[in-house]
């Protein structure tokens, strides 16, 4: 091995320090100390690759003096090999159970001794190795998913932005609706409303699967998603169909790419953001709590844009209408609870609403 490893060898008898010394000199870097007590205060100045320590040891033993390596995260991945005049099976397994690698017995064997040592060294040489790859791994998967992820959002953004060129909005309703969700999610988390199920969204992914949410309309036309006057009752049942056509076009997405957060929550999105708390929205005719959370959400983000936004058949409400409108659907056509949320954030709802136009 490298004469540049660093051994501390610990032990208060000393002949068998100085035996110790001899050893290991001509070898490895080596600090003989005579107590646990001057171990410790060497090892704020040294940082060894392995110690060597005695058991039988006046004010800290060794077993006591593992026990402290072991629970201090600076020294607790350092290899310790006991080398003590206590012989047999209970004090060896002590030794191994308190976290020793190796436990040898004195009187030893010198060139016994330094097999011991140098295996237990290149193991260690093999485990910081192992976890210097695992961890360049790591920093390369991150940036890799970063990437994959920055390319997903660039092509919803252009996908969402199709279909809202559509049907003549201005580009921006998709940007507020997030707004408006982390706005939502943010005060329930500070209210803690709803805790379970928000506290198991995966935030990387959660808000911008939004986008998603009306990639149906893409497959309605232009006769009935750009009517300047309000849409029949037959031409209504068509413009329905955008939740369900959008949720086919996600699970598609999944057969060809595989399941992921992302298209999980973008498909509950696309398929519930129109079911309403008493049951009379579409297109299964949900109520209460049978409506996923993220539809609820979506329900009272998606209509306060549609209510403050100019369509071709209607002028916009101010912040304020729109505002009243989503509390006179508490109970009737949104969550109580998450239009009692609103309530607390209606200003913010309004800024977003203002500033994004």
């Amino acid at each position: 091995m490298s004469a540049q490893k660093k051994i501390i060898a610990v032990d208060d008898n000393l002949t068998n320090l100085t035996a110790l010394k001899n050893i290991l000199k001509p070898v490895y870097e080596t600090y003989p100390v005579s107590s646990a007590a001057k171990m410790f205060d060497l090892l704020e100045k040294v940082r060894p690759d392995l110690i060597l320590l005695d058991v039988e040891m006046p004010e800290i033993n060794g077993y006591d003096a593992i026990r402290l390596l072991k629970n201090n995260s600076t020294y607790k991945d350092i290899p310790v090999i006991f080398v003590s005049a206590l012989s047999g099976e209970q004090e060896e397994l002590t030794g191994l159970e308190l976290g020793a690698v190796d436990y040898m017995y004195k009187p030893f064997v010198a060139s016994i001794l330094l097999r011991h040592i140098e295996t237990h060294l290149s193991l260690a040489e093999h485990k910081r190795q192992l976890h210097e790859l695992n961890e360049d791994i790591q920093r390369k998967l991150v940036i890799k998913t970063r990437e994959v992820f920055s390319l997903q959002s660039s092509i919803l953004n252009i996908v969402a932005g199709m279909v809202e060129s559509r049907d003549g909005t201005t580009g921006s309703h998709i940007y507020r609706i997030q707004k408006y969700l982390n706005c939502l999610i943010d005060a329930m988390v500070e209210q803690n409303v709803y805790p379970e199920e928000t506290c198991s969204w995966d935030m990387d992914f959660f808000v911008s699967s939004s986008q998603l949410h009306d990639v149906g309309k893409i497959a309605i036309g232009d006769a009935i998603l750009n009517k300047p006057s309000p849409l029949t009752a037959d031409e209504y049942e068509v413009m329905k169909t955008h939740v369900t056509l959008g949720a086919d076009a996600i699970n598609r997405m999944q057969v060809n790419v595989g399941s992921s957060d992302f298209l999980s929550y973008a498909l509950v999105f696309a398929l519930t953001h129109h079911e309403r708390w008493d049951g009379e929205g579409y297109p299964y005719k949900l109520k209460g709590d049978a409506i996923p959370l993220i539809g609820r959400l979506m329900a009272v983000a998606d209509v306060y844009d549609a209510l403050v936004t100019a369509r071709p058949y209607k002028q916009p409400f101010s912040p304020d209408e729109a505002a009243n409108i989503i509390r006179e659907g508490r109970g009737t056509q949104f969550d109580p609870q998450i239009v009692n949320v609103f309530d607390a954030v209606s200003d913010r709802f309004a800024e977003i609403a203002l500033s994004n136009k």
